[in-house]
């Protein structure tokens, strides 16, 4: 059977999202991402550090807090 793509990837690795090591909020799936920006989702602290570092560089830091950007379109468990 092939694998489906997913489609949620971390903006800074590439981590996928159901990948072993992407940390989810309380720990569960279906609770969605940890971590995100205006840009996507994050894996891990560490890179969520390096994307405000790197944003901060580049002067884009967001003005206010983002929606979580998974809340909107509910992941399916197939």
């Amino acid at each position: 059977m092939l694998a489906r793509p997913d489609a949620y990837r971390c903006i800074e690795c590439g981590l996928p999202y159901r990948a072993a090591g992407f940390r989810h909020y309380r720990g569960k799936i279906e609770d969605g991402a940890a971590y995100w920006s205006d840009r996507g989702t994050l894996c891990s602290s560490q890179c969520s550090l390096a994307h405000n570092r790197k944003r901060e560089a580049e002067g884009t830091l967001p003005q206010a807090p983002v929606p979580d950007p998974l809340q909107s379109q509910p992941l399916s468990r197939r």
